[in-house]
């Protein structure tokens, strides 16, 4: 009876914990950035002499979306730059550009990465785009349902990577638009694979105004 006792009490800790992990309870909580938090952001350019630069630049005259990619190497990151990517064309008709930014650089994962992602890729070493709250997801998010359900829609199309570099500090997609319109859509990556809806990038970045009509809204 002991034995027993003991292993329905294991199995039934491991069926509360398996519960608790597939909830939001234990998700970190994400802060909404502000425009003026962005604006001040540190970036790099990834050329041989780098050029370091305020992020605002990115949207200041025509918007931007942005993607501030969890891990260049990781296939569900792969996935979600090339959905994003599908929506270039589109996103060209609007004048709008498309930007991604990495915490780091290992290796050739940047250069690796790229094939997934047609726009420009810069540095935030500082990890801004990550906050004002970073958000981390730790060993728990494997026993996360939806995350396994991530990893499936990934394989099944096609995509593969690798474990190298930082991948628990999660990322997001921004829509800003230019001088002071503001952000107009913010996307935080609660689970690994949780990716952006691409009709929700588009539907934002057609709320984008021409800069002469943002100014005026300043």
């Amino acid at each position: 009876m002991g034995m027993w006792s003991i292993g329905a009490g294991a199995l039934g800790a491991a069926a509360l914990a398996l519960v608790l992990a597939n909830t939001d309870i234990f998700l970190s909580k994400s802060e909404e950035a502000t425009l003026e938090y962005l604006e001040n952001i540190d970036l790099k350019t990834l050329e041989k002499d780098p050029r370091t630069f305020k992020a605002k630049e990115l949207w200041e005259k025509n918007g931007a979306v942005i993607m501030a990619v969890r891990r260049p190497g990781c296939f569900l990151c792969r996935e979600e730059a090339a959905d994003l990517s599908s929506l270039k064309p589109k996103l060209d008709k609007l004048g709008i550009p498309l930007y991604a930014v990495v915490k780091e650089q290992v290796g050739t994962e940047v250069k690796d990465f790229q094939p997934y992602f047609k726009g420009e890729i810069f540095l935030d070493a500082q990890k801004k785009f990550y906050g004002p709250q970073r958000r981390k997801l730790l060993f728990m998010g494997f026993m996360r349902l939806g995350v396994w359900c991530n990893f499936f829609r990934a394989w099944s199309g096609g995509f593969s990577g690798n474990l190298k570099g930082e991948g628990v500090i999660l990322g997001g997609v921004f829509v800003v638009g230019p001088g002071k319109q503001g952000i107009l859509l913010e996307h935080r990556e609660k689970e690994f694979g949780d990716k952006v809806n691409p009709l929700s990038i588009l539907e934002a970045a057609k709320k984008v105004k021409p800069r002469s009509l943002a100014s005026e809204n300043k």
